[in-house]
């Protein structure tokens, strides 16, 4: 692949180069999309508790509820049929969503932190499918590509903690050279 300029990038997909060249604000509407991304999530976490809320948060209401048409309803009334999996559920939803959101404002493991919030709007998604075809693209599928994106654009690595993370030696060799598994979970 070629040497590129700072302001382009590109890869191969499918057998099909794609090649780009960002505007000179991409950088900052990243870091603005990271943190719009992340703040959706911390509050949306924040709010499931009672101490805010003023209400324990319920993901049995939810499981229990998903339109038959979807191709997960059998899946998710046996997860509301299932005592310790709804109280799982219960603690898992909302500390996901805090942790989501913190590490993306952060820049801190973002490529980990955007997959997590993509995975988690992929399965509102299908909870929220109605068998319809226009309906199919709801917000719950956007806020999934828009992780996915922060997540391809390293965004971490832009006014984030990733950046000074993936420096840090390790027996005299930056961390993702040591281990380089790291930049799958960095960036």
């Amino acid at each position: 692949m070629s040497t590129q300029a700072r302001n382009e990038f590109g890869g191969e997909f499918g057998g099909i180069e794609l090649f780009g060249k960002a505007h000179s604000l991409s950088a900052l509407f990243i870091v603005a999309l990271r943190a719009v991304i992340g703040g959706m999530m911390l509050f949306a976490g924040l709010g499931k508790y009672a101490f805010i809320s003023g209400e324990a948060f319920d993901a049995s209401g939810y499981l229990a509820n998903v339109d038959p048409a979807s191709p997960v309803s059998g899946i998710y009334a046996s997860m509301a049929a299932t005592p310790w999996f709804v109280e799982m559920a219960n603690v898992l939803v909302p500390l996901t969503q805090v942790l989501i959101g913190l590490a993306l404002i952060a820049g801190v493991f973002v490529r980990l932190a955007a997959f997590g919030g993509a995975l988690q709007m992929f399965m509102f998604y299908l909870g929220n499918w109605e068998g319809q075809w226009l309906a199919a693209f709801d917000s719950t599928l956007i806020y999934a590509v828009v992780f996915l994106t922060v997540a391809a654009f390293g965004a971490g690595r832009i006014l984030g903690l990733d950046a000074y993370i993936e420096q840090i030696e390790i027996g005299g060799r930056p961390l993702v050279e040591r281990f380089p598994v790291a930049r799958y979970l960095l960036g």
